[in-house]
């Protein structure tokens, strides 16, 4: 089994989830084993996935990519995560939007994680 806050993908309807207490056993949806998806592995380009990272006194702000990542109905960032000081908060997005997301927590150690519909996993 994978570790905490691994992410899983169904292969048939398209499902994700995240794991949020290890167990034993293999994640299953439509009568097949969930792949698990690994950050930073999917060849696209970088500068419009890899999540950027700005702290301020009001909080950390996550913007995806140094240069803007495209939000049309067929190509955008599902949900934009920060992992800070044990807590995991998600910002869910739509087409539209803008790909960005401020979480007011203070915390030195942090990353972010975005999901790209059609380019997957990406972390900072």
């Amino acid at each position: 089994m994978a570790d905490k806050l691994s992410i899983f993908k169904c292969n048939v309807c398209g499902n994700i989830v995240e794991l949020i207490h290890v167990g034993g056993g293999t994640l299953v949806c439509c009568e097949e084993d969930m792949q698990l998806l690994v950050e930073n592995t999917t060849d696209a380009a970088k500068e419009k996935h890899v999540p950027v990272i700005e702290k301020s006194d009001a909080g950390v702000t996550i913007r995806v990519g140094s240069v803007p990542h495209p939000m049309a109905d067929d190509h955008y960032i599902e949900w934009i995560q920060l992992l800070a000081g044990g807590k995991a908060c998600r910002q869910f997005l739509n087409p539209g939007d803008e790909p960005v997301a401020t979480f007011p927590i203070q915390a030195d150690d942090v990353s972010a994680r975005e999901f790209c519909n059609l380019h997957g996993l990406w972390k900072a």
